[in-house]
């Protein structure tokens, strides 16, 4: 061949190569373009005849408002051909020029029969938005994600249609008792509900979601939150509570459960870290523990457990459980290691035992001193270092399970326990280990 006919080959074969993508069929190069920003996706009209009009028809759209103006917004909108939307992403910033265009843009999304639907509306706390009535009647949504600030009122007053919405994710919502009533009404299928810092909630009554199987709540201090929880129906529970501990009046098919306490430091003396404040909070964490007795796999937080530690010093009562799976999310100190003794002790059934070694929650033990200082205990006598004639390495989790679990071996001789790093002959070889840990 010749040096020219080369080159032509060559030159044939790049530009074969580089049209790749656009030999692929159209429905393909539409699923890309929706993993790109919308942006970047318009300007593919300008590549050829035949990506004019692809980003036209996506099924996925999402506009951020902090980027985008009003007016980019609604050009695109304009343009946009699909007859059905799989998913609409929404990003509104707290631009005031933006405000009247919100509900036009949800109205368009519910026009196009969208399933996925996510807000995220970041308005100034001095002003409230509220969703428009029409939101709340739409047979097409399968998935909710609206996440406000803390002042965003949620109001649904005339009830809600949602019949086929599966899983409803409400973050900095702030709704009344009634409100969710009305909206868990028209809920028919739901699965899956998690509710994070939404304020104005006393009661949440679950008790006519027949299809909900997962229920997931985040509070803090600040955030009040629901107060009590009425749940019979559902399978799984993740709560990650305040100090002003919820109450789970009925969990009655729950067989899976992860609990924590938040901790938001302060300056200021909340009732919570007072006497009568720790009294409250160790009756309702036993409260809580006793609801779960029934349950097959817990996990339990850091600030949870040592609340637990603090209700063994003091010699309350504490449940049996059917637990078969144990994950204690904690670091190892001698905060948490009554509270792990107690729990291994009253876990006959248990087969498997999961110490991890973080924890995104703020440990309490500074408080938890001076709770005990206020009782006339001494501290070295509470968090002693040995106990029943095991001395406590906290510096080597295996150390500290291993010991565990030989001091619970009469109350529970038939467990199966074992922790991220499983006990056995020798040691681990970690910082302060002397060889005997087990791992």
């Amino acid at each position: 061949y010749s040096i020219s006919q080369i080159k032509i080959a060559d030159e044939m074969l790049t530009e074969e190569a580089e049209d790749l993508i656009s030999n692929l069929p159209v429905v393909i190069r539409q699923r890309i373009l929706c993993f790109v920003p919308i942006e970047l996706a318009i300007k593919t009209s300008l590549l050829s005849k035949r990506w004019r009009h692809v980003w036209c028809d996506i099924p996925s759209l999402s506009l951020k408002a902090n980027t985008l103006t009003a007016d980019s917004i609604n050009k695109t909108l304009a343009l946009y051909t699909a007859p059905k939307m799989k998913s609409f992403h929404l990003l509104i910033s707290p631009i005031k020029k933006n405000i009247p265009y919100i509900d036009t843009w949800i109205k368009f999304a519910m026009s196009r029969n969208v399933e996925n639907l996510s807000l995220d509306v970041r308005r100034p706390y001095y002003e409230e938005y509220k969703l428009p009535d029409f939101f709340y009647n739409s047979s097409s949504f399968k998935q909710l994600n609206i996440k406000f600030t803390q002042k965003m009122v949620m109001e649904c007053r005339y009830g809600s249609s949602w019949v086929s919405l599966q899983k409803l994710l409400l973050s900095f919502c702030s709704l009344s008792d009634e409100s969710m009533a009305k909206i868990l009404s028209g809920c028919p299928i739901l699965e899956y509900l998690r509710l994070y810092h939404c304020s104005r909630l006393k009661v949440l009554d679950l008790s006519k979601s027949l299809r909900l199987r997962t229920l997931e709540v985040n509070r803090n201090l600040k955030t009040r939150g629901p107060r009590q929880i009425v749940a019979p129906h559902i399978h799984c529970l993740r709560l990650l509570d305040s100090m002003r501990s919820c109450t789970l009046v009925d969990v009655a098919s729950l067989t899976e459960a992860k609990l924590d306490i938040c901790y938001v430091p302060t300056n200021k003396p909340f009732f919570e870290f007072t006497q009568p404040g720790f009294l409250q909070l160790q009756v309702k964490v036993l409260e809580m523990l006793e609801k779960l007795q029934n349950a097959e796999k817990l996990t339990f937080g850091s600030n949870f457990i040592q609340i637990l530690s603090l209700a063994e010093i003091r010699g309350v009562y504490f449940p049996m459980l059917k637990v078969k799976s144990l994950t204690l999310d904690t670091v190892i100190s001698q905060y948490v290691i009554p509270g792990i003794q107690r729990q291994l002790q009253n876990s006959p059934d248990l087969e498997k035992l999961v110490v991890g070694g973080r924890t995104s929650s703020k440990a309490i033990p500074h408080h938890l001193d001076q709770y005990l200082k206020s009782q006339s205990l001494k501290l070295d006598q509470c968090w002693r270092s040995s106990k029943d004639g095991f001395k406590w390495n906290t510096s080597c989790c295996c150390c500290v399970l291993s010991a565990l679990l030989l001091s619970c071996a009469d109350g529970a001789s038939d467990n199966k326990a074992t922790s991220g790093n499983t006990p056995s002959a020798g040691g681990c070889g970690g910082a302060g280990c002397g060889g005997g840990c087990g791992d």
